[in-house]
């Protein structure tokens, strides 16, 4: 910056040079002094510019009030010609600032902002420009693309079809601090017959998925939903959703929740788990409540529990499953449906009821 600004001292320099000789014409134009060389009687430059003041017919008395105004003018001058080198530096700066509520649409483009006018066209392109904390939003119905979370976020996509196409892969990746909460809300997850897993939570403090469509995840120990957190106490909610045609084989099911060294609490509301090969599969140090939920059509068990892990259900349907109701200790709180598996089952009493 200091080595920009040298080409314009000189400027500087002379506009004070210029100020300076104003103030001597002035005062001597004043004075009405002439002075003139007296080795050749020719004339000096200060007669030079007594004589141009008086052509331009000065006044031959200057107020303090006229001096200090032109000064003052000439100071503002040289003032604004310096702040003006620096707007170019200023405005050169690259905003790198991330926005709290970022923009998804079919035909967008993840070169734009993500702003409302000019969105994104795909989840990952929206998460680098969206603030830890924010919020994806979906302008109309598209394909977003497969996404990685690894911080707090939440994916809004209500009232359109927010789709996320994972063949061959996983659609959302969930590796977030455990301290960060993630939503996931009104999305379509297809894996297209080979997908990996729906939603795959390695870490974070809470997960939430309201309103989602999770389906077709069908590699091997493919899974529409699956938890092993490392985290302590890690937190999921599934809510007001469809989790179907999961998992071929004996490791895959509709949702799998598991720990790897921390431990998970779930609940499950109001939620459709039908035509997976298990539908809700419990190990380790998990805790779940199934509440108001159609558990049906699974090619194997319909709630199976491994483990020390806990699960208790209520006001549930559980039917039509071609392996047994449930598996392991799983307690009732004495208000579901449970016919048409092969075996029905009667869960123990969970109590809690007070």
């Amino acid at each position: 910056m200091a080595r920009s600004l040298l080409p314009f001292f000189p400027i500087a320099l002379r506009i004070q040079s210029f100020e300076h000789e104003g103030r001597t014409a002035s005062a001597e134009s004043g004075g009405g002094k002439f002075q003139r060389n007296i080795d050749n009687d020719a004339v000096g430059p200060r007669d030079a510019r007594a004589a141009a003041a008086k052509t331009c017919a000065w006044p031959t008395s200057w107020d303090s009030s006229s001096i200090s105004g032109e000064r003052e003018m000439r100071r503002i001058a040289l003032l604004a010609l310096i702040a003006g080198l620096f707007v170019p530096v200023i405005a050169s700066q690259p905003a790198h600032a991330q926005a709290t509520r970022t923009w998804v649409s079919g035909v967008g483009d993840d070169a734009n902002p993500c702003s409302r006018t000019a969105p994104c066209k795909t989840f990952p392109g929206a998460i680098s420009k969206t603030a830890a904390g924010g919020e994806i939003n979906c302008l109309d119905s598209g394909g977003f693309g497969v996404v990685t979370i690894t911080k707090a976020i939440s994916i809004y996509c209500e009232g359109v079809v927010g789709g996320i196409l994972a063949a061959g892969s996983s659609g959302v990746i969930i590796n977030a601090a455990a301290t960060d909460h993630v939503v996931l809300r009104g999305l379509d997850i297809d894996g297209f017959g080979t997908g990996i897993k729906g939603v795959n939570i390695l870490q974070a403090a809470s997960v939430v998925i309201e309103h989602c469509f999770i389906r077709n995840f069908n590699s091997a120990g493919g899974v529409g939903v699956f938890v092993n957190p490392l985290n302590f106490n890690s937190m999921l909610m599934i809510r007001d959703s469809v989790i179907s045609h999961n998992g071929t084989a004996a490791d895959g099911a509709g949702i799998s929740i598991n720990t790897n060294g921390g431990s998970s609490r779930s609940l499950i509301n109001n939620t459709a788990i039908h035509k997976n090969f298990v539908g809700v599969s419990v190990q380790g140090s998990a805790n779940v409540q199934i509440n108001n939920t159609n558990i049906s059509e699974n090619l194997g068990t319909g709630v199976a529990l491994t483990g020390g892990a806990g699960v208790r259900i209520g006001r549930s349907v559980i039917v039509n499953n071609l392996g047994a109701a449930t598996s392991g200790n799983v307690l009732s709180y004495l208000d579901n449906q449970i016919n048409g598996n092969a075996p029905d089952t009667t869960p123990a009493t969970a109590g809690g009821y007070h």
